[in-house]
């Protein structure tokens, strides 16, 4: 018989998780443990030697973890995911394998302001590079690519300023260039968009942000498509060439379609150390299980919230894709026709001395570094997340002196235009 095809609803409660063997708990237990019994010599050897899968130490592995990667990996249409620390571990944890010093990336400039610095400095440790290109020029993007090119990078809704990329477009310049698209979902989640579905390689989130939902842990996730064949060129020898650590094993090889996944655990886990606590994965899989409905009352706020933005004088722009007036309008009714997410900014009449004003006058919103939290929450980007950018950088991320970033959460959305419209006064008075 042919298993049912579940529904998103379904699957982000039940997906990975089966009721407890040892005691019948149907939630899922938090497994807080260092290390696993072996059975014997032999079951402990055959763990090590990739020969069987199983638990050895909870820096690789963990039934708390395992459940919500599995999870994640069914939301995202993967075929599976790694589990780390932070959605910047994630970052480096998708690079890892496909770069080697004297590479580079093609990133969006369109990116949160600690992802602009991590591509633009911090990989440069490594002997990586990256290229900043506007991802609305397709062609820019091909153009800046080169032999020593190993994967492209962007957001489906960037971070500030929520601008919707066009997956598929990107996806084909990939596929050109023979490289893996790497598409970092965090602020659309898998119910407003499936990357994996449009030609994405790898999908990377902060599951810090709408996945828990409740701005009580850090946490990252890398989920792998199966798709691409790291076999088809020389240009990944990690997941093409014996593996040294495992006395010549190739994970393409070895493990068809789940090579990135495992590569992910027995090299990057292992010699990275980004791991997820279980305690950690135990609030994420407890938020997933109300991300739809969490999901569609983000958007339905974020649109009225915008919508009244837009009207108001104090207020020279609104950036939120989900507003008809919006560039990004048809794309967003093709490639994201849940929404726009619940993230954008709109620029204060006054620059930046009013939207400092605007930050310290607000009483629902809370000012955090932070987004996707049921709590509305707000930020000016200039000073804070971005402040390491240049202007020039700010303004092509859309981080301007004069923007100051909204997350819209769930509660009533006219108590969240109050506490604006108030705030909006004394910043502008």
């Amino acid at each position: 018989m042919t298993p049912p095809t579940y529904g998103f609803d379904t699957l982000q409660i039940h997906a990975g998780a089966q009721p407890d063997p040892a005691t019948g708990a149907r939630q899922t237990p938090i497994y807080q443990t260092t290390a696993y019994v072996f059975r014997d010599a032999d079951h402990a050897a055959a763990l090590f030697n990739l020969q069987e899968v199983g638990y050895i130490y909870s820096r690789l592995t963990n039934p708390t973890v395992a459940v919500l990667q599995e999870r994640i990996a069914t939301l995202e249409g993967g075929v599976g995911a790694v589990c780390c620390s932070s959605g910047h571990a994630a970052q480096i944890m998708a690079l890892f394998p496909l770069m080697q010093p004297g590479d580079n990336v093609v990133v969006s400039t369109r990116l949160y302001g600690g992802s602009i610095t991590q591509f633009g400095q911090t990989i440069k440790r490594f002997g990586w590079s990256a290229s900043f290109v506007d991802f609305d020029d397709v062609e820019a993007i091909e153009a800046a690519a080169d032999e020593n090119t190993k994967a492209i990078f962007c957001e489906s809704i960037s971070n500030p300023g929520g601008y919707l990329t066009d997956i598929p477009a990107v996806a084909k310049v990939a596929d050109r260039l023979g490289v893996p698209l790497i598409v970092d979902n965090t602020l659309a989640s898998p119910y407003l968009c499936k990357p994996i579905e449009m030609g994405a390689t790898l999908v990377v989130h902060s599951m810090t942000k709408y996945l828990t939902g409740n701005g009580t842990v850090t946490g990252g996730v890398v989920v792998d498509s199966g798709n691409f064949n790291w076999s088809a060129s020389d240009k990944f020898p990690s997941l093409s060439q014996p593996e040294p650590a495992y006395h010549g094993l190739k994970f393409h090889e070895t493990f068809g379609n789940l090579a990135f996944t495992f590569h992910g655990i027995a090299i990057g886990l292992r010699d990275l150390g980004m791991t997820l606590n279980p305690q950690a994965a135990h609030y994420t899989l407890m938020g997933i299980e109300t991300l739809s409905l969490r999901m569609q009352r983000h958007v339905e706020n974020a649109e009225t919230v915008a919508a009244w933005l837009e009207a108001d004088p104090r207020v020279d722009y609104v950036t939120y894709a989900g507003l008809p007036s919006s560039p990004y309008a048809a794309r967003k009714a093709t490639i994201y026709p849940k929404g726009a997410g619940a993230l954008f900014t709109f620029a204060v009449k006054g620059g930046y001395e009013a939207c400092v004003k605007l930050v310290d006058s607000v009483e629902i919103f809370s000012h955090v570094a932070n987004l996707g939290d049921t709590r509305s929450l707000i930020i000016h980007s200039a000073s804070t997340t971005h402040r390491q950018l240049t202007p020039e950088q700010q303004d092509a991320a859309g981080a301007g002196a004069n923007v100051v970033r909204l997350s819209i959460g769930i509660e009533d959305p006219a108590d969240l235009i109050r506490d604006l419209d108030q705030a909006l006064a004394a910043a502008t008075a």
